[in-house]
This record gives structure tokens, C-alpha cells and sequence, in this order.
């Protein structure tokens, strides 16, 4: 196991993947140290390390290949089939941990919770003259609409959410999907961007949707309107978005992925006003990540017997 920390920082445990075979957990590994690490293994488990073509052409005993996420761009699968590695990836765990996510930033952009919190310990309500006083406008979701990009288990998860506050809901994606709810329409995206308040990103990160959101899309969107990314940092041109928060062309971002994570070299977006990043956790609550754990679990045992399941690849 490559970089487990992230997955269990310490409140979880590896009994069950070590009850499989021997198993050597490393907290992180970096680039550097990947083939010295992983040249004697069978299988090799991966959360952010990334394993390209060169990495995999020096692995000779590599057998299998178990991502411990549901997104798998670290692996080339390409030179993965060319083995005849099977790489299998964790579908479901996070769905709800992230919708939750999603709507704890939008609640932030509606309600200003910190904003208000901090204004008291101040000492601002103490020496108000008033018995209440707003330091933001406040925003009732009622009636607003959520443009959703990404109809996948997280975009109906966020689209049941948005009915339960009240909202309309948008959605958008590569294969229309009946939504079975007269308040839940599907519909281009360009009309997606033009028309919804709050615009929630759950698509794949794809040739064809990296940069998806640009100068041009954002151009679109109304001025009070507020983005949010809990997909992939490359879905969002970064100098765009900083262009657009700066110039007031729309009115707020909630960011939980960015192009580089960590953002070592930096990020035009860090410091930018109204831009809220955190350092991608929308996946991380304990409940996701035990059942992340199970289903890793899992997922090596399928393969050792013979029977692989979540398998992302076509190994030859």
C-alpha cells in the first residue's frame, strides 16, 4: 500500500487487508520511491500515487492494481491492459459524504455561518445597538435553481437534496437520464449555466470535459451565481475562474479539488475573495472512509479468488 494515510490517519485499522497476505502499509510514497517500494509485490494498492506507463514496464511481479478512490486517472490504464493488470477502483462509498459536502458549502454562501460566528467573538453583538444585525445578505434556497453537471449517484443525491430545501434542479450530462421528477429537468448546458443560481460540478474528469468551465461558461452564468467543484480540480480553467471572482462576473466558488493537490507551486485561487477551498475532504468522513476500506478489502480478496469485481480496465 503506497500512501494509506489518507484513508486511515490512525482511527481506522489494516487487519483486514493483512489477514489476506503479507502486507506492507506505507503512510505515503513519493514519486521517487514508487518502483523500489513496489518492485516485489503482487499487488499494489494506490490512492494519489501515481503509477504511469514507465513505473508499470519496471513492476515485472505486478499482478493487480487496487485504486482506493473512484476516480482511477493515476493508473494508465492503457499500459495496465498491455500487462494484463487488472485495475479496479471503489464505486458508492463516498456518495453521501460527498452530497453532504455540497451542501455544507452552499449553506455557507446562503447563511455566512463562520462570517457571523466570528463577528460575535469579536465582540460585535456585544455593542450592537440592535438585537440583530447581518453581516451578509442572507440567501433562502426556496425557489432558487441548482444546475447540476454530472447526473451519476452524487448529481441525484445533490438533485434530492435541492427538492427537500424547495429548489428547482437542472441537470446536465453526456446520456440524458429520465429523473422521474417533474422538478428536475434535464437540460443543455448552456442553458444549465445561464439559468441556475448555485452550478455543482459531479462529472468525470475527460478529454472532453477538462477546462469545462472557462472564460466562455462563465460568461454565461448570472452575476449572483455560485459554483461549486467536489469532481476534479481540471474541470476549471484556474486563471479563468480567478478572472471572473475578481471582475465580479459571477458572485462566489466553493472548491474542494484544485489542478494540483497539494497545491505546492501554488494556486492563482488561494487568497482569492469569495473563492472557499478546502483540501479535498468531501470524501473523507469516518463512515466513508470504513466502507472504503471494506470495499478495498474486497476487492483483493474477489481477485485473489479468481473472481474480480470493480475492474475499470480491459487487461488482455
Amino acid at each position: 500500500m503506497l500512501d494509506g494515510f489518507t484513508l486511515n490517519p490512525g482511527d481506522l485499522d489494516w487487519t483486514g487487508l493483512e489477514a489476506l497476505g503479507d502486507c506492507t502499509v506505507y503512510d505515503r510514497t513519493a514519486p521517487e520511491d514508487v518502483i523500489e517500494r513496489a518492485k516485489d509485490a503482487g499487488i499494489v494498492l494506490t490512492n494519489k500515487t501515481v503509477l504511469d506507463a514507465d513505473i508499470l514496464a519496471k513492476l515485472p511481479n505486478l499482478k493487480y492494481i487496487g485504486v482506493m478512490a473512484t476516480g482511477y486517472n493515476v493508473i494508465d490504464l492503457a499500459a495496465a491492459d498491455k500487462l494484463a493488470i487488472p485495475v479496479t477502483n471503489v464505486p458508492l462509498y463516498a456518495t453521501n459524504s460527498v452530497v453532504q459536502a455540497v451542501f455544507a458549502y452552499i449553506l455557507e454562501f446562503a447563511q455566512h455561518v463562520a462570517l457571523h460566528s466570528e463577528s460575535v467573538h469579536s465582540g460585535k453583538w456585544a455593542a450592537s445597538a440592535d438585537f440583530s444585525y447581518c453581516e451578509a445578505p442572507l440567501t433562502e434556497l426556496d425557489g432558487l435553481t441548482l444546475g447540476i453537471v454530472g447526473y451519476g449517484r452524487i448529481g441525484r443525491g445533490v438533485a434530492q437534496v435541492a427538492r427537500a430545501f424547495g429548489m428547482n434542479v437542472l441537470v446536465y450530462g453526456p446520456r440524458p437520464v429520465a429523473t422521474g421528477d417533474p422538478d428536475i429537468k434535464l437540460s443543455s448546458l448552456d442553458e444549465l449555466l445561464k439559468n441556475s443560481d448555485i452550478v455543482s460540478l459531479h462529472c468525470p474528469l475527460t478529454d472532453e470535459t477538462k477546462g469545462l468551465i472557462n472564460k466562455d461558461s462563465l460568461a454565461m452564468m448570472k452575476q449572483s451565481a455560485i459554483l461549486i467543484n467536489t469532481g476534479r480540480g481540471p474541470l476549471i480553467n484556474d486563471l479563468d475562474l480567478v478572472d471572473a471572482l475578481e471582475k465580479g462576473i459571477i458572485s462566489g466558488a466553493a472548491l474542494d479539488v484544485l489542478t494540483e493537490e497539494p497545491p505546492r507551486s501554488g494556486n492563482p485561487l488561494i487568497g482569492v475573495k469569495n473563492c472557499i477551498i478546502t483540501p479535498h475532504i468531501a470524501w473523507a468522513t469516518h463512515a466513508a472512509r470504513s466502507r472504503l476500506m471494506q470495499t478495498v478489502r474486497g476487492n483483493v480478496e474477489a481477485y485473489i479468488n479468481h473472481e474480480p469485481v470493480n475492474v475499470v480496465n480491459n487487461p488482455v
